[in-house]
C-alpha cells in the first residue's frame, strides 16, 4: 500500500510538471451551443521524444483534458443568477458530474503541428446535454391565459430581436443580452412569459430552450427573411417582436411589451410554440463567443 501512494505522488507530480505545457485554447459557442476545446502540448518542453513518445504524449493530452476544461464549464451561465459552479456550490451536481460532461465530448484525434513540435487535439462539448442534464419537471407547467384574449394571426415560431442595447429593468444602466442555458421572457408589466418549466420535457432535453442567432440570419434576401437553419426551427411566418430591455443579475432575459406578450397567450398555438421551443433570440454577435480560461 505504501508503495502504490508513493507512486501516485510521483504520477501526479509528473503530471504537474508536464501539465505546464499543456495548454487549452478554443470558445464556448452559443450559435451551435457547443464548448470548442484544443488541447496542445509542447513535446519539447515536455521532454517527449518522437515517434517513441507518440502514445505518451496521447495519454497525457487525454488525461489532463478534464482538468484544463473544467473551469470553463463551471463558468457556464445557467441562467440570469447561476453558473455551473454556483450549482456546484449549492451542492445541485457534483464536480463528478461536471468530469462526466468533460469525458463526454467528443475527441478529434491528436494531431502534429507542421513543424514536429507540438500535439493537438481537438474536444466539442454539446451544450444541450448539459442542459438536458438540468431538466428536472416530469411535464410542463399550464400557461395562464389572458380574460380576454387577444386576436392574433397564426405564427409558426417566435424570434425576440434583442441585439442592441437595452435598459437593464431595476437599474441606471443599460446592457447587452447575454446567452444562458435557460433564459427567461418578461412582459413590461414583469409577468413571466416563458421559462424552462413550461417546456415539454423531452423537447426541453433534446433541443434546448432557445436558439440564439444573429442579426445576419434574420434579415436575409429569402422569401421568409430567414436562413434556412433558423427557418428549420421557427418556420417562415414567426412572430417577430423587439425587446424593450433585459433583466437578471446577469443581464440574460429579454423584456417584451405586454402588448406583445398577449399576442403569444391568447392563442393557444403561439403556446404551444413555447412548449415546443420554436422560439430564437437574436442577440449582439459580440456575446455570442466566450473564450476559454486556460
Amino acid at each position: 500500500m505504501k508503495k502504490r501512494g508513493f507512486f501516485s505522488i510521483l504520477v501526479c507530480i509528473s503530471l504537474g510538471a508536464y501539465g505546464q505545457n499543456l495548454a487549452i485554447t478554443g470558445a464556448v459557442e452559443w450559435e451551435t451551443m457547443e464548448i470548442k476545446a484544443s488541447v496542445a502540448l509542447n513535446l519539447a518542453s515536455a521532454g517527449i521524444r518522437l515517434p517513441t513518445g507518440r502514445a505518451q504524449a496521447e495519454e497525457l493530452i487525454s488525461t489532463e483534458y478534464p482538468r484544463l476544461v473544467r473551469l470553463s464549464i463551471l463558468s457556464i451561465p445557467v441562467d440570469s443568477s447561476s453558473t455551473l459552479g454556483d450549482l456546484v456550490d449549492r451542492g445541485e451536481i457534483t464536480l463528478q458530474n461536471v468530469g462526466n460532461i468533460a469525458l463526454g465530448a467528443h475527441r478529434i484525434p491528436p494531431a502534429l503541428s507542421t513543424d514536429m513540435t507540438s500535439l493537438t487535439a481537438g474536444y466539442r462539448i454539446d451544450l444541450t446535454r448539459i442542459g438536458a442534464a438540468l431538466i428536472r419537471h416530469s411535464r410542463p407547467i399550464d400557461m395562464i391565459r389572458p380574460l380576454r384574449p387577444t386576436p392574433a394571426a397564426s405564427y409558426t415560431g417566435i424570434i425576440i430581436l434583442a441585439g442592441e442595447t437595452l435598459p437593464v429593468h431595476g437599474r441606471n444602466t443599460g446592457s447587452l443580452v447575454f446567452p444562458c442555458l435557460f433564459p427567461k421572457i418578461w412582459d413590461t408589466e414583469m409577468n413571466l412569459i416563458y421559462e424552462r418549466n413550461m417546456m415539454n420535457t423531452e423537447t426541453a432535453r433534446n433541443a434546448g430552450m432557445v436558439r440564439y442567432v444573429t442579426e445576419s440570419s434574420v434579415f436575409r434576401p429569402t422569401p421568409s427573411g430567414l436562413s434556412p437553419e433558423l427557418s428549420a426551427l421557427v418556420g417562415n411566418n414567426p412572430l417577430r417582436i423587439i425587446a424593450r430591455g433585459v433583466y437578471g443579475m446577469r443581464p440574460t432575459d429579454p423584456i417584451i411589451d405586454r402588448e406583445d406578450a398577449l399576442i403569444i397567450l391568447s392563442s393557444q398555438e403561439s403556446l404551444q410554440l413555447l412548449r415546443e421551443g420554436k422560439v430564437a433570440f437574436m442577440l449582439n454577435q459580440s456575446v455570442l463567443r466566450d473564450s476559454l480560461s486556460n
